[in-house]
């Protein structure tokens, strides 16, 4: 049996970053075992040492994400005594980015994650989004930076929470068969409403394997294939009534891909810029 091949990560943040870009780039090599391990706030040469010394051992692949050019000197440093394969994964941006610029880096760690206004505005964002959860609130529509409307299992819920994560006050409105919709949601801005559809069999199959999830049998018409149609049928209908509102298909679409296209309608109709930092839009 053969075992995982090791890769540390190494930073002087939190590492979610490095972590990230380092399983997005092993999503193309299907065929390999790995076990990745993010260390983060390593901010001394001693901590490199140790790590570096794990990792000669295990026959690991070292990531680092490190701000200061003396701990980067370091780890290539150690690299070469060590002969671990290692990959400075934000050394380079940082040079370039200072000749781009015109201006040296601050080189100071976990600046990304201070607890800075934009940071306690995605906090109230966060707050705000659970409040506001599945039409809970009609209220607080008015104050939304963002609303999604569409039927049940259109991924209201983990859409809204992958743009609170990133500052957005988002409220969300379920769209059930022959009941209005609340007032209020005809008093928010329309330029800031979403509404989003999905191919009824797909529908479908997501609310049956819900049910299966919650160990019930059929709810009512909830999995049903007609019941679905009509449902569907009725918000579409809704939605050409609101000729403001885009509409998006969320059918076999990641989170990601949807709160993308929405922050890309929200730049073009210039309701992003003053919500916060450029990461946003990433």
């Amino acid at each position: 049996m053969k075992l995982p091949q090791p890769i540390l990560i190494l930073s002087d943040g939190t590492g979610e970053t490095a972590e990230k870009v380092v399983r997005a780039a092993l999503q193309q090599f299907q065929h390999h075992l790995v076990h990745v391990r993010t260390h983060a706030h390593i901010t001394r040469q001693d901590q490199l040492t140790s790590w570096f010394r794990i990792a000669a051992r295990q026959k690991a692949f070292v990531v680092t994400t490190l701000v200061r050019a003396d701990m980067r000197d370091f780890a290539r440093l150690l690299s070469r005594e060590t002969g671990v394969m290692h990959l400075d994964l934000i050394g380079n941006l940082l040079g370039e980015l200072e000749e781009f610029l015109s201006e040296k880096p601050v080189g100071v760690p976990g600046l990304m994650h201070q607890a800075d206004e934009q940071y306690f505005r995605r906090i109230e964002a966060v707050e705000y989004t659970v409040k506001a959860d599945d039409g809970k609130e009609p209220r607080m529509l008015l104050a939304a930076d963002i609303i999604l409307v569409g039927v049940s299992r259109t991924s209201k819920t983990p859409l809204s929470t992958y743009l609170a994560h990133k500052g957005f006050k988002v409220a969300n409105v379920p769209i059930v068969l022959d009941r209005p919709p609340p007032e209020a949601l005809n008093q928010a801005n329309p330029f800031r409403v979403f509404g989003l559809t999905i191919d009824p069999s797909m529908l479908q199959t997501i609310r049956r394997a819900r049910l299966r999830t919650m160990g019930t049998g059929s709810k009512m018409n909830y999995d049903d294939l007609d019941y679905i149609l009509a449902e569907v049928e009725y918000a579409e209908r809704l939605f050409k009534a609101h000729r403001e509102w885009p509409v998006i298909d969320v059918t076999n679409k990641a989170v990601e891909e949807t709160a993308g296209t929405i922050l890309g309608l929200l730049t073009d109709r210039g309701l992003v810029g003053p919500l916060g930092d450029p990461s946003q839009i990433g």
